[in-house]
């Protein structure tokens, strides 16, 4: 299914030059040199062929530079026609023996003089004319002058003629190296059938190995499919020869993914949250699609201020706009906003990468229409009241498992998946997200200047509102909820008013309620809540006196319900502690002014 998907994508992508995606037989390679030629074939220079320092992205012809060691049976096969590195073409390369090196030119020169005459070329024939009358040995001086820009790419040819066209790209040039006969397969005993298209082929165009390699997960370019270990062979046969596929899909699904990873247009179709790199696609162009990636990589907080830039992109900025309202309203709504047809499906892959070959963390298939109903199911489990107004109200997946652990590398590899798949399934939130938020909140933190953040901030209380909701099954309103009953709730409550009550009587103390007590207080309330309550009486009777009044009267209204017969909790589950830091919340928020746009949020931790 997800090659399929994949191949199909392939299709789709193909005409669009935003893309850049190569056809069969050719491959895009990062462009960072040109020999120039006269027509004669003797040497202009070798020049710099790099946009500023960023090698350009080039179509040659050959599917890939095969790695590994060079020796004279694969030389010619490593060689390629009209590109490759400094040592194949011109023989020159310092780290590398000089046998190595001619033994790289050599192989280079003589694929080139074997189908001159094929191609009957005036550009082709002058790039052979060099390439006869070219000497490494006495030409070592130009490496030190073009190591700079030629030792971290690829090179081409390029006559100076005034077209300003590579050799390879000239109509001759491309008729002879991409044109191969096409034979007519017929559904027969003699063919088989690819397992990714369906067509039938001749078992000579079986994919041995599925080539190009995949790149954009972690730093190697790994396969996505390999068959490497006897145990997964089976009649006698090797490597992908166990599920024949065809070149053509081969090459199709490989060169698809790459353009989602690491393409041009990858902005558009990746995220990477945790250790989880993501991409998605629709069967067919859709704003949507082009939205959904600024979306869940956070980039739609810039429009409602987190940061107090704005996205320049004005286009962007009325997809985003429309998205955000489709999310709000889900599925009940029409997508014309979007101009998509909501029945459109959509594709989510997950992969994470080791030295070897890619691993499938998930695989999501949906309709449009699916998809936003999930979004904005989720977005409304973490539904909660902000403490600021520049907060975002739909915070990304990476702000979310930021609240987990003070440094982003300190977070479980695994949560970025767990939590995408608990998303885009409407399945319950992973309960590491859930434990790893109750720690943060432990934890007393200060800022630069020494000052206490909060323990629950928004983003914290939102995801702990979020799991309390879809987890446990529990109804928990946007902001302060005067009639629950719950003992956690209340005495979360509780805490909130008698930290409030100490602000007002003593101002900013090094080290209030929430510094000394919290941690325990939500954790073994009998143990702190008596002794807290006696310090409360202290507090109150500093206040003046209608403060003093309605403070005794929510004193009383938030205790009155907490069973008496029972008293304190000895211990409070995870569970409770998770409502204990809600009701914490909802009351902080209902006794401190709300902040504009103007404020600082005091725990601006950042993705």
């Amino acid at each position: 299914m997800i090659l399929q998907a994949l191949n199909q994508l392939y299709d789709r992508l193909a005409p669009d030059v935003d893309y850049d995606l190569p056809r069969p037989g050719t491959s895009v390679q990062d462009i960072t040199f040109e020999i120039v030629l006269k027509s004669d074939g003797s040497l202009i220079d070798i020049q710099d062929a790099r946009a500023g320092t960023k090698a350009k992205r080039v179509q040659v012809p050959g599917e890939g530079k095969a790695s590994g060691k060079i020796t004279r049976a694969s030389a010619p096969k490593k060689a390629g026609i009209l590109w490759n590195d400094l040592s194949f073409m011109t023989g020159i390369e310092i780290s590398d023996p000089p046998q190595v090196n001619r033994m790289k030119f050599d192989a280079f020169r003589d694929n080139h003089l074997q189908i001159e005459n094929q191609i009957a070329d005036p550009a082709f024939s002058a790039v052979c004319e060099f390439l006869r009358q070219w000497d490494p040995e006495s030409e070592l001086q130009r490496a030190e002058k073009c190591k700079v820009f030629a030792k971290t790419g690829f090179g081409v040819f390029r006559i100076a003629d005034g077209t300003n066209k590579h050799v390879h790209q000239l109509p001759k040039v491309e008729a002879h190296l991409y044109s191969k006969p096409q034979q007519a397969l017929l559904k027969s005993a003699a063919a088989t059938q690819c397992l990714i298209s369906g067509d039938f082929f001749q078992n000579s165009e079986i994919a041995n190995t599925h080539q190009p390699k995949i790149k954009g997960v972690g730093k190697n370019r790994t396969l996505l499919v390999s068959f490497n270990d006897p145990a997964y062979c089976s009649l006698g046969k090797e490597q992908s020869y166990n599920a024949p596929v065809s070149k053509k899909a081969t090459f199709q699904y490989c060169n698809a993914l790459n353009a989602l990873l690491s393409g041009p247009q990858s902005h558009r179709h990746r995220i990477v949250i945790g250790d989880v790199t993501t991409v998605f696609w629709t069967e067919r162009e859709t704003t949507t699609e082009k939205a959904f990636a600024a979306f869940f990589s956070g980039q739609t907080e810039a429009r409602e201020g987190c940061d107090g830039t704005i996205t320049q992109d004005p286009v962007l900025h009325q997809r985003l706009e429309a998205f955000l309202k489709l999310v709000r309203r889900g599925s009940t709504t029409n997508f014309d906003e979007l101009d998509d047809d909501p029945n459109t499906k959509f594709f989510i892959l997950g992969l994470s990468g080791n030295v070897t070959r890619l691993e499938v963390r998930f695989w999501h298939v949906s309709k449009l229409r699916d998809m936003l109903e999930r979004l904005r199911c989720h977005f409304d489990c973490l539904n909660i009241q902000r403490s600021f107004d520049n907060e975002p109200e739909f915070p990304s997946a990476v702000r979310l498992l930021d609240q987990t652990a003070r440094e982003r590398k300190a977070i479980s590899p695994l949560l970025g998946g767990q939590l995408m798949q608990s998303i885009l399934n409407s399945t319950p939130y992973p309960m590491t997200l859930y434990q790893g938020v109750l720690n943060r909140i432990r934890v007393v933190e200060k800022d630069q200047n020494g000052k206490t953040r909060p323990n629950v901030n928004y983003l914290r209380a939102s995801i702990l509102k979020a799991v309390l909701t879809r987890n446990f099954n529990h109804i928990i309103t946007m902001s302060l909820d005067p009639d629950c009953t719950k003992h956690a709730y209340l005495l979360g409550r509780l805490f909130a008013t008698l930290e409030k009550t100490q602000q007002d009587a003593l101002g900013n103390v090094n080290a209030g309620l929430r510094d000394r007590f919290y941690s325990s207080a939500s954790a073994t309330p009998a143990s702190v809540f008596p002794r807290i309550l006696r310090t409360y009486q202290h507090h109150l009777a500093k206040l003046s006196g209608g403060m003093k009044v309605n403070r005794e009267r929510l004193v009383q209204s938030i205790h009155a319900p907490l069973d008496p017969s029972v008293g304190y909790p000895a211990h409070l589950n995870l569970e409770q502690q998770g409502l204990f830091a809600i009701g914490y919340y909802h009351q902080r928020q209902a006794l401190f002014p709300s902040k504009s746009n103007d404020s600082e949020p005091t725990d601006p931790i950042e993705p």
